[in-house]
């Protein structure tokens, strides 16, 4: 979603040679191939296929492929996104190259080293020329690891998307989410490491998601692949919870639009509730994304089954929400950040 708006950010403008390397981290078609399509994002120049595997497999491997790639390119500049293993071996290997790196959505800190994303985004902030910022409060972590000078408030690409994708997902309609009265039901995604790999962590949060769906209102699950093995092999039953394939971009953002609530380990997810106006309980101890938990509009429980079945039926009372993220011109603003560098 980063990656498209960038996409049309550089159609616009028309000054620049855009090529897209995609690591293959995400193979299934669910997971990968889908959004190109309906996102309008050009096939990738290159693909290094990773694959699955432990984040030092995947990202050695990315490490080995990226190099002739981008020795072949001699890019102008290293354009990454995020907090993936992808964001940590470009970073690594552009600036062993000597190549300037600018890091989309840079400044954020969940202050939990534990977290591999964490690892990848501190990383990649020190390593980069250049920081875009979605919020005041990244800007501000980036000062006080004394990299303000690098550091540029953009906005955030990912309100940028949820205007642009948002219209185009009603105007075309889904099977899907059509299918769930607006307002009757709650929308769930788990997919983080600390949740799938914690067997206590993920009978918790199946049991809470099975509450809510017994008491409250239908949960509609989209389970990521590896959830969904994780649930196998631990024998957790979803029981009342209606449990689906992974959707696409535009599915999702029909539900999200259509959800009475939103419970997510997602960070993406977190903020596209908040876009939305939809009440968020995080399944994760914190959250990168603090400006959301403001006026209750976000409420972190971790994997604690209680606490997730109390927020659930207390969400309904919060806000106001705020204009945290910027005015959706992030990629005009990043191309221009790019354009200007000195």
């Amino acid at each position: 979603m980063k990656l498209a708006v960038i996409c049309q950010a550089v159609t616009k403008c028309g000054n620049w040679t855009h090529r897209i390397i995609h690591t293959g981290q995400h193979y299934d078609a669910g997971m990968s191939s889908v959004f190109f399509e309906e996102l309008m994002i050009p096939r990738p120049d290159h693909d290094l296929e990773v694959g699955s595997g432990s984040h030092g497999e995947q990202t050695g491997a990315m490490l080995k492929r990226l190099e002739p790639i981008l020795a072949a390119e001699k890019p102008d500049w290293v354009l990454l996104y995020g907090d993936t293993n992808s964001t940590l071996a470009g970073a690594v290997v552009a600036a062993k190259m000597g190549l300037r790196i600018a890091h989309v959505e840079a400044g954020l800190r969940s202050h939990r080293r534990a977290m591999p994303e964490e690892i990848n985004r501190i990383v990649a902030d020190h390593l980069s020329d250049l920081l875009l910022c979605p919020t005041e409060l990244a800007v501000d972590n980036l000062r006080k690891e004394g990299l303000a000078e690098r550091a540029i408030l953009t906005g955030d690409v990912m309100y940028d998307a949820s205007i642009t994708y948002r219209t185009a997902a009603e105007r075309r309609g889904g099977v899907l989410a059509e299918s769930w009265q607006s307002g009757e039901f709650a929308l769930a995604t788990v997919h983080r490491a600390e949740n799938t790999d914690d067997p206590e962590r993920l009978r918790a949060i199946a049991g809470a998601l099975d509450r809510i769906a017994r008491t409250m209102c239908p949960v509609v699950w989209p389970v990521h692949p590896r959830t969904r093995k994780r649930l196998s092999e631990i024998g957790c039953l979803t029981g009342a919870v209606t449990t689906i394939e992974p959707v696409s971009y535009f599915e999702m953002l029909l539900l999200e639009g259509r959800a009475r609530l939103i419970l997510t380990d997602s960070g993406g997810v977190q903020k596209e509730a908040y876009f939305f106006r939809a009440p968020c309980i995080t399944l994760r101890d914190e959250t990168e994304w603090v400006e959301t938990l403001e006026h209750g509009c976000n409420v972190l429980t971790g994997a604690d089954e209680e606490q997730i079945v109390s927020a659930a039926a207390k969400i309904q009372q919060v806000g106001p929400w705020t204009a945290a993220y910027g005015d959706g011109n992030a990629g005009a603003t990043i191309l221009k950040a790019l354009a200007d560098f000195r």
